[in-house]
């Protein structure tokens, strides 16, 4: 009842946002030969929680943390790349735990907190609400661990957040939903290449047909 409930769950979601589908059945293989790095939003938080700024990292009582649909969110991802035979590699997150657990959920190994990931609103729910993408240094920083090829055989993962990525990618990328993964393809002449964005139910589909 539960997975069927999921499913009608995802089913809307995928309704909300059609321009977004990706071709995984085309994408799939390629992600299944390694050689890309996958940038993620951390999933679903509990709202009801507020970060503290300045960051504490070790105390879960000063950040938002994931909500438990979030969490089951991050588990189905990550069965879902299980399934599908992505080989996941280095797997780098925010400093903040909501990032580091989701990055932990999807890969089911352990992971490297790095501090151009964290969250770069500083805490401010406007800046979380509306991303600049002004914070060029942090941006430069992400291009460069995006367009950083993989060991071999392999997929490298980011887990960061929506002022990151648009601090990275563009202020246009400021829409990117939770969970909701860009994957790159590393260019050694220049910016890292946008290959697609997929959402965290589209995984869950695919691996389920």
């Amino acid at each position: 009842m539960r997975r069927l409930k999921l499913l009608m769950t995802l089913g809307a979601f995928l309704c909300v946002v059609p321009s977004l589908a990706a071709d995984l059945g085309t994408l799939v293989p390629s992600l299944k030969q390694g050689g890309y790095v996958i940038v993620f939003r951390h999933v679903a938080t509990d709202d009801s929680q507020k970060d503290i700024f300045p960051f504490v990292f070790d105390d879960m009582k000063s950040q938002r943390q994931l909500s438990e649909q979030g969490r089951q969110v991050a588990r189905d991802m990550g069965a879902a790349v299980k399934a599908l035979r992505i080989p996941i590699g280095i797997v780098y997150t925010s400093q903040l735990n909501r990032a580091v657990e989701t990055g932990t959920l999807i890969s089911n190994q352990a992971v490297v907190p790095r501090k151009e990931l964290t969250d770069t609103s500083a805490g401010s729910v406007s800046g979380m609400a509306n991303p600049s993408g002004a914070n060029t240094v942090i941006g430069n920083d992400i291009r460069k661990l995006a367009n950083t090829a993989p060991k071999l055989g392999t997929n490298n993962v980011l887990v960061t957040h929506k002022t990151n990525i648009a601090d990275a990618f563009g202020k246009a990328f400021g829409d990117v939903k939770e969970g909701e993964a860009l994957i790159y393809k590393p260019n050694v002449s220049g910016d890292p290449e946008l290959v697609a964005r997929v959402q965290a139910s589209e995984w869950i589909v695919h691996a389920g047909k």
